[in-house]
């Protein structure tokens, strides 16, 4: 009996079904970018120093150039204001005092050779910068910087919990039930960041969307991916995560044009309005409907695709049917991945491996996000060296596998963070790299669709040929 792959053999693989499917839900990858790195333009932190009254008044009497007003009344300010003292400190003056010098304020104030005392910024501070953002609204600076953390920290909670939940509820209730319900959570808490008042209030709906935005990107992957041929996927799941890259580029030119935070949110926000479409233009996964017994379904939308490729469905294929043991519905498990030893070794590498890949990517995002001089044009430059490292990975991919350009990858950006900075993160990559050659290879071969697959998949020497059929029905199968 003929397989599902060979039934999209005859009814088109990546025709026009599928690249209609594929083009709305990259829309999707690309609208996840604000979500994922948002925390660069949403909580930039601009330099900034105390405000200390009467010193704008007094730049004003004395004639003072703003660089002059630095040098004389910011501590430590040494043209760049790099120092903490110069941030997060100001002179113990009165700067209303009558009578004060222009050329030795300090002097005129306390004596010459008087020690000047320094306090905190108890009257706020003054940011250069021409927008706003949540660290500018909030003053999530000095004392109070760690908030800025906690702000992307909740987001990555939510990532974390969100990614085995929302798998939990794809392979539950469906692949397009999970993402318009994510979508529409993510929609409400999108909006609702633009409005809120409070700092507390922004990171409880950060965690929020972070639980859903997460396994969303994750679910559309997932349908993409199914509802195209063997020898399209792969390039397919490439692209999908291309999509990503640019909505780095939209994401950096919109911040550019809107340099206030909240007004950013919003214009993010709105077109994943139009996500909702989904519901009327996007098919439910046929191989997720035949796991779930619902055989009408699955033949209904493998007619609808030879309908929509202008392919004619061969007559003898009446019903699709899925045939395991049991034959009944499939009922996954999140322990399913660690029940058995070479699922659970997999699953485990590979769960080290996007923790250090996305220690080291949003490492990278944040460290630019505090010390560029333009962070616009730095941004713009980390989105495009993405593209070559997509189409790297779309040629060597058939050629030389998949263990062997992830090994290195992962070699190469630890050596190269180590040769930079010599940061931890680094450590973290060149583990990661040699922990991918101890991956099976799936070059050339059907990937696993069940536990039992994994487990025997090294000890495989030809591909799999049997997990979903297409059961023949009619005149041919009584001959048969």
């Amino acid at each position: 009996m003929p397989t599902l792959d060979e039934i999209l053999e005859h009814i088109g693989e990546f025709d026009r079904f599928q690249k209609q499917t594929f083009f709305v839900l990259c829309l999707l990858s690309v609208c996840f970018t604000p979500v994922y790195v948002g925390v660069v333009f949403f909580a930039f932190t601009p330099e900034h120093r105390c405000s200390s009254p009467g010193v704008a008044e007094l730049s004003q009497r004395c004639g003072w150039s703003l660089e002059e007003q630095l040098n004389h009344t910011v501590p430590e300010w040494d043209g760049h204001g790099a120092s903490f003292s110069s941030r997060c400190r100001r002179y113990e003056v009165d700067w209303n005092t009558t009578g004060i010098s222009c050329t030795d304020p300090l002097g005129s104030l306390l004596g010459s050779g008087s020690s000047v005392p320094l306090g905190p910024c108890r009257d706020g501070w003054v940011y250069d910068s021409p927008g706003s953002s949540l660290v500018t609204e909030f003053d999530l600076v000095c004392e109070d910087s760690w908030k800025l953390d906690l702000f992307q920290s909740s987001v990555n909670a939510g990532f974390f919990l969100g990614s085995i939940k929302i798998g939990y509820i794809a392979d539950r209730f469906g692949r397009k039930f999970c993402l318009l319900t994510t979508i529409v959570v993510n929609i409400v808490c999108g909006m609702l960041l633009v409005f809120v008042p409070t700092y507390l209030w922004i990171v409880i709906i950060r965690f929020l969307q972070g639980l859903v935005s997460k396994g969303c990107w994750t679910a559309g992957y997932i349908l993409v991916t199914e509802v195209v041929g063997p020898d399209y996927r792969r390039t397919v799941g490439i692209l999908y995560q291309a999509a990503f890259s640019v909505g780095l580029l939209l994401f950096d030119a919109i911040a550019y044009a809107i340099p206030h935070w909240r007004w950013l949110q919003l214009t993010v926000t709105l077109p994943t309005c139009f996500l909702l479409l989904y519901y009327w233009c996007l098919p439910e996964s046929p191989r997720w409907l035949i796991s779930q017994g619902k055989n009408d379904k699955a033949m209904k939308i493998v007619s609808d695709i030879a309908k929509k490729n202008r392919k004619k469905m061969p007559s003898h294929f009446k019903d699709i049917k899925f045939e395991e043991e049991d034959c009944g519905k499939q009922n996954p498990s999140l322990m399913d991945l660690f029940r058995t030893p070479q699922i659970r070794r997999n699953t485990l590498i590979l769960m080290y491996n996007w923790f250090t890949s996305s220690i080291l990517y949003q490492g990278l995002i944040m460290h630019m996000g505090m010390a560029a001089e333009n962070i616009y044009l730095d941004f713009l430059y980390s989105a495009l060296v993405e593209f070559p490292a997509a189409f790297i990975i779309i040629i060597t991919i058939d050629r030389v596998g998949r263990r062997y350009p992830w090994a290195v990858s992962n070699l190469v950006a630890g050596a190269a963070c180590l040769a930079t900075a010599l940061i931890p993160e680094a450590v973290l990559g060149l583990i990661a790299g040699g922990l991918v050659l101890l991956l099976p290879e799936t070059k050339g071969r059907v990937l696993p669709e069940t536990v039992e697959d994994v487990e025997n998949f090294h000890r495989q020497s030809a591909p799999k040929t049997k997990n979903i059929y297409l059961h023949v029905q009619g005149s041919e199968a009584g001959r048969g």
